[in-house]
């Protein structure tokens, strides 16, 4: 590498360092290599977008335990919320089983 090109990517890394980013490698499959780098470069942009990928990339490999009562949670947004409903049915016996 000539003195030139190495004073570019000096330069080029001092600048991205001032911009608050690293380099660093990672090792992956070859048919990841793309959603990789878009993944960083998503990532780089650090606004809410950013955040909320990170959020999910970070639980999604076990960050964070899941939260409890999603499921109380979505039945609480539910329409029927209020609503009254008849849910009971008449009690049959059923029929005689011989064993």
């Amino acid at each position: 590498m000539t003195d030139a090109s190495r004073r570019a990517v000096e330069n080029h890394r001092k600048r991205l360092r001032e911009r608050g980013l690293a380099r660093f490698e990672v090792q992956g499959l070859d048919r990841d290599r793309g959603l990789i780098r878009r993944l960083a470069r998503r990532l780089a942009e650090d606004g809410p977008e950013a955040q909320r990928l990170r959020r999910d990339v970070e639980r999604s490999i076990g960050g964070e335990p899941p939260k409890t009562g999603g499921i109380l949670a979505a039945l609480r947004r539910s329409p029927l919320v209020g609503v009254d409903l008849a849910l009971e049915r008449p009690f049959e016996a059923g029929r005689e089983v011989d064993l």
